[in-house]
């Protein structure tokens, strides 16, 4: 079987955990004999894994007309600058100067270059939304050159493409939520990002989300009939470490992590908070603040006016190995999302042997046991919590020793295994419509 796969980003080149999970996926995918993949993204570097994998990107695929004219959306045309980057879980107004202009009867013109292929950032510094409908154009016409049995569109912004991949090849669609806007952004949603997605569920023959917390907000908030919608959880890379990740600490202070995007989503402000009253009973406890957002600076200000500073880090974003030398430096690792579709985060704390604190708003929450689960919005459990595992070695101790074996458990071929089923069961339905 060979699945055409549309995703946003493939490591190196990830912003966060959706271009981690599309390749964990692939990945697990890879050990399956039965199955191929190719994978496409926008704009291909050069550098990427390949050995698992056949990797397209759009920005290389030559596209035989000089002009495309895409019909078929909405007269109101979202035009969007862009003065930050932007990464794909992040709430799109959180980054966004939106202008909105009526275009009366608006076709998309799409430019090709001198070599006939059409231009992509690769990165998110340019008008997202014609960056998005260029990727479904030139989806299009990789659908007409490849051979393939089924399509896979990860996230809304790759949705569009596989819908056009399915326009033109017939193939059915499965698409792969791995947040939704109602996650990114706390209930004030993008209309324009709530159409693409609500349009690409429609399209789909099966959604596939990443817990089920996200598959009953696909079955509620975007009215989609419960039996087209299976959850198939994430995994978590193995990690061995290398001699070039620094693991030792150098200090005796305890440290307590925060290791995500700085953004509403992700509960920031909850983890000052309650580093401010574990700090008023234990002084010699450092807290850090890894990642970046639209919400870092009010958090620096934050820690100032509580006059935590001197016990307050912020390291900026962090990747590669340089995670992985945080959590080892790491005593404590929290995450008290306010809506966090999965989290792959505290796999990988929890690989390190680090206790985790989640939030119960989690989707991570459903399949872990040997991990603190607390309200995200309970400042006093997370700080009694914090408090507990740093005070108390044998419980620390517990939470590592069984958190590491639960975690070595969730594996990526387990979760391809899955999503073979599912594309099993779509094509043979399929068949039978036709």
């Amino acid at each position: 079987m060979r699945v055409l796969m549309f995703g946003w980003e493939f490591p190196p080149h990830i912003s966060g955990g959706l271009g981690t999970a599309s390749y964990g996926l692939t990945k697990g995918m890879s050990t399956l004999d039965d199955l191929e993949v190719i994978f496409v993204v926008p704009k291909a570097w050069g550098d990427e894994d390949q050995s698992t994998v056949r990797l397209i990107g759009a920005n290389k695929v030559p596209v035989a007309f000089r002009k495309v004219h895409y019909k078929g959306f909405r007269r109101s045309l979202e035009k969007i600058e862009i003065s930050s980057r932007v990464v794909p879980y992040t709430n799109p107004d959180e980054f966004w100067k939106r202008v909105k202009s009526d275009v009366a009867g608006y076709n998309m013109v799409v430019q090709t270059n001198n070599n006939g292929t059409i231009d992509f950032s690769g990165k998110y510094d340019g008008s997202l939304l014609d960056e998005i409908y260029k990727y479904s154009v030139v989806a299009a016409v990789i659908a007409e050159e490849n051979e393939f049995d089924i399509i896979h569109a990860h996230d809304w912004l790759a949705y569009p493409a596989g819908i056009a991949a399915k326009a033109v090849s017939g193939k059915p669609l499965v698409i792969h939520v791995h947040a939704t806007d109602f996650d990114r952004s706390g209930g004030n949603v993008n209309p324009e990002v709530y159409r693409i997605e609500k349009q690409g569920m429609d399209a789909a023959s099966k959604i596939i989300t990443v817990s089920n917390l996200t598959r009953d907000i696909v079955i509620n908030k975007y009215n989609i009939d419960p039996d087209k919608v299976e959850t198939v959880y994430n995994a978590v890379e193995p990690v061995r470490l290398s001699e070039d990740v620094v693991v030792e600490k150098g200090f005796r202070e305890k440290v307590v992590t925060f290791l995500g995007r700085i953004t509403m989503q992700k509960g920031p402000e909850y983890f000052i908070e309650a580093a401010y009253k574990v700090l008023k009973v234990m002084p010699d406890v450092r807290f850090v603040m890894a990642g970046s957002g639209d919400m870092m600076e009010r958090m620096m200000r934050r820690a100032a006016s509580l006059k935590i500073t001197d016990r307050f880090h912020f390291t900026g974003f962090l990747k590669g190995k340089d995670v992985y030398s945080m959590l080892n430096l790491s005593d404590v690792y929290i995450m008290p999302s306010v809506s966090e579709p999965f989290g792959i985060s505290p796999l990988e704390a929890m690989q390190s042997n680090v206790p985790v604190i989640i939030s119960k708003q989690s989707g991570v929450s459903e399949i872990l046991t040997h991990a603190v689960k607390t309200d995200f919005w309970d400042i006093d459990a997370i700080a009694d919590a914090i408090y507990g595992i740093l005070n108390y070695p044998a419980l620390a101790k517990m939470f590592i020793k069984n958190g590491k074996e639960e975690v070595v458990r969730l594996k990526w071929d387990n979760s391809a295994r899955h999503v073979r089923d599912i594309y099993h069961r779509v094509i043979a339905q399929n068949k039978i419509q036709i």
